[in-house]
Formats: C-alpha cells, structure tokens, sequence
C-alpha cells in the first residue's frame, strides 16, 4: 500500500470516527450519576440526529451537488443557513417540551442545584455544528480526491493500452513487410529458397497473428521465434558473415512481451551486414534468477542501413516506448555507436 493510499484509508475513517463521535456525545449523559428524564432523551436523540443528517448532507449531497464554480456561492450560503438554523431549531424543541422546568425539578429531587443557561447551550450547539461542518468537509473533499485519482488511473490506464496497441500494431507490420523485403530479393536468385522462406514466414506469422494477443508470452517462445527470424534471414547473406547466437543453457523461462526482442535484431541485419566487406551479428541471450540479459552487437554500415529501409528506425523507437510503458524502473537499456571500431551495440537488462 502506497503513502497516497494510506492517507486516503486515514482520511475516509473520519466517516467512522464521526458515526462514533456521535453515539458516543447522544449517550455519554448515561454516565451521570442523575437519571436524566424522558424529555432530555427526546431532545438529545433530535439533536444529534440533526447533526448526522448535517454531516452526510453535506458529505454526500451538498458538497457534490454544490461546491463548483457555478453553485459555490449558493454552497456556502446553504451551509451558514444550516449553522444559523440548527440552534434556532433545537431552541424551540427545548421550549416546546419546557426542558429546563423538568431538569431543574428533576436536580432537586436528586438534591443538586440546576442553572439553564439558553445562551450557553446555543453557544455549544454553534460550536459543535461546526466541528461537524469542518469533519464533513474534510470528509468531502477525500471523496472527492479519490474519485479524481481513481479516474485518472483508469484513464491513464485505457491511455496506455491504447498506445500500446498502437505501438504493436506498427511493429508487426514492419517486421512482416521487411520479412517480404528479403522473400522479393531471393525469388529471381534462389526459388527454392523463397519458397522455403514463405513457408517459415507463414509459420512466423501463426506467431505474430496468435500468441501476441495476449499481453505476455513465454520467454522461450520469444526465443524460438527470433531463431526462426534469423533461419529465414540467413537465407539472403553470404556464408562468410559471422552470426554468433550465445544462448544461456539451460535457460529459465519467464513471461514476456511479444516481439519486445525481435527489432534489436532486425537492426542488427539493416546495418550489421555487408557483402563486401567482413562482417558480423552476435546475440547473447542469459538470464539470472530475477534478470533477463539481451544483447546484440554488430559491425555498422550505417549508409547500407539506409539504403535498404528509410523507415527512420520505427522498429526501434516503438520498442523504446513500449519497454517505458510495459517495465518502467525494471529495465535498463544501452545503446552504443562505436564508429571507430565500426561497432553498433545494445545491452537491455529486465528486471522480474
């Protein structure tokens, strides 16, 4: 439970402080060592009852209803009419059922001396019809904060799916017309080859079109997927480019987002290999009991990249987001361009 929310779990108690406040000042006059008549009873239940029906009045219709832009004058009127009204009202019900005249024969019977003061128990009235304002206000306004917080959340909430989807939408398409890209290349060169290649894409794309529905898949479906990716792509470069695969054995699985791993890799193939000179794609891949460790290196031909995919790297910049959005504070991700050594990397840790 978060400070925020235990400041709330404090603040919405005063409901029940209240309700108890309230018992407990109809009754306390049991404790007196004077049986207190009838007439008193009536006029203490009608008095506290009063000041209930002012607390969760206010709480729960007044303040709603009222306290905005457009009715906060008529608010504040209402709630001084209330402080005005109330001791007028609980006057006239001591008047009416002549209450000093019964407590005062009612002490001397028990050999005590009363003195009725109408102007001191008006004064109390006042007084505590305001601590019951300033509760219930109190009280009002916690309602009110948590209702916002709730809708932000659930807004921010519905926010973030939203964009999410988006980001997931754009990757799959990019991963599936790149993919293309390389079946084109090979069908004038090596049909045997792009038909092999249209049928692993076909069993990728069961992969792309089902299992990331879901939020989270397996880890070492994740990884199973990117070893097809790279069979397929394998198919296009020259037999002399190194692609180094270090893969923890045996590995433990976890749960993952899908396609999270996948454009580190096809950037690594954009701009990692060239056909003239040597050239090289490792992906190391381990992981510890809380920390998934990913890292892809490559030699860099960033004006090859560029002539074969102008997309500005969308792939990767989508996976940036999404990795904000899905494991905010449980990743870290390092992206280095060595052009002296000709050397692009990524390191991406996350955190369970």
């Amino acid at each position: 439970m978060t400070r925020f929310q235990k400041i709330f779990r404090a603040i919405y108690s005063i409901d029940f402080v209240a309700v108890i406040a309230l018992i407990a000042g109809c009754s306390f006059p049991m404790t007196w060592d004077i049986e207190m008549p009838a007439v008193f009873w009536a006029k203490q239940i009608i008095e506290y009852l009063l000041y209930g029906i002012f607390y969760f009045g206010n709480v729960y219709f007044l303040f709603p209803k009222l306290a905005n832009k457009k009715y906060g004058f008529l608010y504040f009127v209402l709630l001084c009419l209330c402080i005005y009204l109330i001791p007028i009202f609980l006057r006239w019900v001591r008047n009416i059922t002549d209450l000093y005249a019964t407590l005062e024969k009612v002490y001397s019977a028990a050999g005590h001396q009363y003195h009725s003061s109408d102007h001191w128990d008006t004064t109390i009235v006042i007084v505590i019809s305001m601590i019951v304002l300033t509760l219930s206000y109190l009280s009002a306004v916690a309602k009110k904060m948590h209702r916002n917080q709730l809708a932000y959340e659930t807004s921010e909430r519905e926010r973030v799916s939203a964009e999410l989807s988006f980001l997931k939408a754009q990757i799959n398409p990019h991963f599936f017309f790149n993919t293309l890209h390389t079946i084109y290349a090979l069908m004038d060169t090596d049909q045997p080859a792009a038909k092999s290649s249209i049928y692993n894409l076909s069993h990728m794309m069961r992969y792309v079109l089902y299992d990331t529905r879901n939020d989270k898949t397996s880890l070492s479906k994740e990884i199973g997927f990117i070893e097809d990716y790279i069979a397929l792509m394998r198919v296009r470069i020259s037999d002399e480019v190194q692609i180094i695969i270090d893969k923890q054995a045996p590995m433990p699985d976890m749960e993952i987002v899908p396609m999270l791993l996948l454009p580190f890799i096809e950037n690594a193939f954009k701009h990692g290999i060239s056909a003239v000179h040597p050239s090289y794609i490792f992906i190391g891949i381990g992981m510890t009991e809380n920390e998934l460790k990913f890292e892809v290196r490559n030699s860099l031909f960033e004006d090859l990249g560029k002539q074969l995919d102008d997309d500005q790297g969308i792939g990767i910049a989508n996976t940036k987001r999404r990795l904000d959005l899905l494991y905010p504070k449980k990743h870290t991700l390092q992206i280095e361009r060595d052009s002296f050594a000709r050397e692009y990397s990524i390191t991406l840790t996350i955190t369970k």
